[in-house]
């Protein structure tokens, strides 16, 4: 569109739909329970997934999404591994830290009441804090993150450890927490045998009486639920307005005559590749085939060999979910290349015909992984992931699939109940019966 035609400066049509550019994201505090025998299940989860978590959040380009971060261990005592530091820029001091907990031996027997160690590691992370604030020498940075966040991760009972918390600080001043999380790391098949009963329905609204907010999550003891659970530090936390209004056109019946607003709120489903420092041959974009393919030096003059994309999985239509897919398409199409003999050009169409034809009546995607040039095995960086969607013509849609590190964690709830039926009226009587519009 010309800029002559445009509304506004270019940047403000941008500017509605980035998020609040992560100005309110508080510091964080992780408490690690270490304590055996539980801990020689679970630390080597753990640490593994700390590990591959800080080493993303240094190299994240952009708005700062993590920045604080200090880390306590619970053993025979709780200590401070890692008091309040700048998150970007000091991956070497953290990885140490994530060295040092994984040093901590699983076998043994702890005295120490666990609930005295948990108390004292909130109150002395939120002291931290105080003194932290009271000499930062960024004053913007002391107003925007006012309160901090704490997340206990242990393997005991995640209600036991509610409570104990509950007990513990009820008479203290937890102004300066904004929200107190306890992660449950189960070392079972089943997630789901701490379920509440009716005594600690009790105890919950009870916990209202704290004036922080306490929630309490089941996970497993798997290296991605680990990693999923750290990496909502990175979702923006800046939630003081609504982010986007979707205006609906008046109805036609009725009285209502004016747009209908539904105030919204957007949340990211994928880290951008463009955030992360890939090396350019990596095929992050997709906006044109030169983008795709891949150069170097010496290619000036001649044509670049063919990109490869080896299939490593086939998969179900109902079972691709397109939150993981990002960019522009390709399309992928049987060769016309001149230089090869007519007889193989046909024995190829014909191939291509058939992997076409037995995508589509199967209802199968093709999971493809990118291949370096003039090698057989994959290198030691981050491979790029397609899909490769059958058409009823004679092609293939080329899209491609966001690699583990870029996933955010995305707990929607499914609800099965229907809307309130003057709300299903209005929404109704503002959508039915309208007439296409052309753009």
């Amino acid at each position: 569109m010309d800029a002559r035609n445009r509304s506004g400066p270019p940047s403000s049509s941008f500017q509605v739909c980035r998020p609040s550019l992560f100005s309110r994201q508080p510091p964080r505090v992780l408490i690690v329970d270490a304590s055996p025998p539980w801990w020689s299940e679970t630390g080597t989860t753990l640490c593994e997934a700390l590990d591959n978590f800080l080493t993303l959040a240094c190299s994240l380009d952009g708005p700062c999404r993590l920045p604080l971060l200090s880390l306590y261990a619970l053993s025979r005592q709780h200590e401070c591994l890692l008091p309040f530091v700048q998150v970007r820029g000091n991956l070497a001091r953290l990885r140490s830290c994530v060295e040092e907990l994984r040093s901590i031996p699983g076998e043994g027997c702890v005295r120490a009441p666990r609930g005295e160690l948990l108390k004292q590691a909130v109150l002395d992370s939120l002291q931290q804090f105080k003194q932290y604030t009271r000499h930062t020498t960024t004053p913007n940075q002391a107003n925007n993150n006012g309160s901090v966040e704490v997340t206990v991760v242990t393997s005991q009972p995640g209600r036991g450890v509610v409570r104990q918390l509950e007990a513990g600080l009820k008479d203290t001043d937890l102004v300066s927490l904004r929200r107190l999380l306890v992660v449950h790391v189960s070392t079972t098949d089943c997630c789901g045998q701490d379920t509440p009963s009716p005594e600690t329905a009790e105890e919950t609204e009870a916990s209202l009486m704290l004036g922080t907010e306490i929630d309490l999550q089941h996970v497993e003891n798997s290296v991605i639920a680990m990693e999923m659970v750290l990496k909502a530090w990175l979702h923006d936390q800046g939630g003081k307005k609504e982010q986007l209004h979707l205006l609906l056109p008046p109805g036609l019946q009725g009285e209502i005559t004016t747009p209908m607003c539904v105030k919204c709120d957007m949340q990211e489903r994928l880290l951008s590749p463009a955030l992360l420092p890939l090396t350019p041959d990596l095929g992050v974009k997709t906006e044109s085939t030169k983008d795709f393919l891949v150069s170097g030096k010496g290619l000036a003059n001649q044509s670049p060999p063919p990109q490869r994309l080896r299939v490593i999985k086939t998969l179900h239509v109902e079972g691709v979910c397109e939150s993981v897919l990002y960019g522009l398409p390709l399309i992928i199409r049987p060769t016309t290349c001149w230089q090869m003999d007519w007889d193989e050009m046909e024995r190829n169409h014909h191939l291509f015909h058939a992997l076409c034809h037995t995508l589509r009546a199967r209802d199968w995607f093709l999971l493809v992984r990118s291949e370096p040039i003039g090698s057989s095995s994959i290198g030691s960086g981050v491979c790029c992931h397609y899909l490769l969607q059958p058409s009823a013509s004679l092609s293939l849609l080329l899209k491609p699939v966001a690699n583990r590190e870029l996933l955010l964690p995305c707990q929607l709830p499914v609800s099965n109940q229907d809307p309130p039926p003057d709300a299903l009226t209005t929404i109704q009587v503002q959508t039915v019966d309208k007439s296409p519009v052309l753009l």
